[in-house]
């Protein structure tokens, strides 16, 4: 497959189908091929016992009606795209994961079978978003997105770059403002000796909003026909990008945090919000600290 394809992974859920329309309209935008993967387990040797002779073949004709109804629903959403469906056997994140390396996009929905509606994310699709060498959009939330803007949560680390690089592209192909979030906690005042149990935090909100200025000024000048917000929030960046989610139609993360292990663990922040955001959740990932976000092209 090609670096500019898309894949998305569907389980024949309403998750999945909604990760298949939202992945169709991307395809459809980009002018792409769009990869159609459902996985599904099937070990004969483990599963022979008890079993008839035809449930081998009654488990690919129903893995293929899924695969099915997925080309449906993403041909109803972009008639005129090119489409590929495959039914695989062994474990979807597995596969995912794998292709990830060879693709621009992987698509998933937000929970597997059993999930519970609005909050608990599919194993798949965690596995994926944690692993894959590209980047990653997490379908939950509302499906009807209207004309909101792209929301970033953005630090003043190279993380941040990386994620207000795609901020802006994307922003720009979908002719949407740019909300930039940025969350700053509160220090808590020096005191010598004994810090009293009502100690009051400070804000360097001067210094901070300087320094945010400095991060995003130049790609507002590369990118000076979208529309910038700039928003600072002392709440915890989870809670501050939950809330821009609510009226985002995108909303863009950074693959890691502080102290984790580049392309192996997402940071709490963004793993909180592939489980609570109300919208499709981008993760930007770069291939070797992994992918380069250029390959998650608009």
């Amino acid at each position: 497959m090609a670096r500019n394809d898309i894949v998305v992974g569907t389980d024949g859920t309403m998750a999945g189908a909604a990760a298949v329309r939202w992945a169709a309209a991307e395809a459809a935008r980009r002018n792409v091929l769009l990869r159609i993967v459902h996985c599904f387990d099937w070990d004969y040797d483990s599963s022979r016992q008890g079993c008839s002779s035809g449930s081998a073949d009654a488990a690919r004709q129903l893995a293929d009606a899924v695969t099915s109804a997925a080309l449906h629903q993403a041909r109803a959403v972009a008639p005129g795209i090119w489409l590929e469906a495959d039914a695989l056997i062994g474990d979807a994140a597995s596969h995912l994961v794998e292709v990830s390396d060879t693709v621009a996009l992987v698509v998933v929905g937000s929970r597997s079978r059993g999930g519970l509606a609005g909050l608990l994310l599919g194993s798949v699709s965690r596995r994926v978003a944690v692993h894959a060498s590209c980047p990653v959009v997490v379908v939950r939330g509302r499906e009807d997105l209207g004309d909101g803007p792209v929301a970033a949560g953005v630090d003043l680390s190279a993380r941040g770059e990386l994620v207000l690089q795609q901020a802006y592209e994307t922003a720009e192909a979908l002719g949407s403002e740019l909300r930039v979030v940025h969350s700053c906690t509160p220090a808590v005042t020096p005191w010598v000796g004994t810090v009293p149990a009502a100690a009051p935090a400070y804000f360097d909100d001067d210094g901070e909003r300087e320094r945010l200025h400095t991060v995003v000024g130049p790609w507002q000048d590369k990118f000076p026909q979208v529309s910038t917000t700039l928003t600072m929030s002392h709440q915890p960046a989870a809670g501050a990008l939950a809330a821009a989610s609510r009226q985002a139609r995108l909303l863009v993360v950074g693959s890691h945090g502080h102290g984790t292990v580049a392309g192996t663990l997402l940071g709490s922040t963004s793993l909180s919000l592939l489980h609570h955001a109300d919208c499709p959740v981008l993760v930007v990932r770069t291939r070797g600290m992994g992918p380069s976000s250029r390959d998650f092209r608009p």
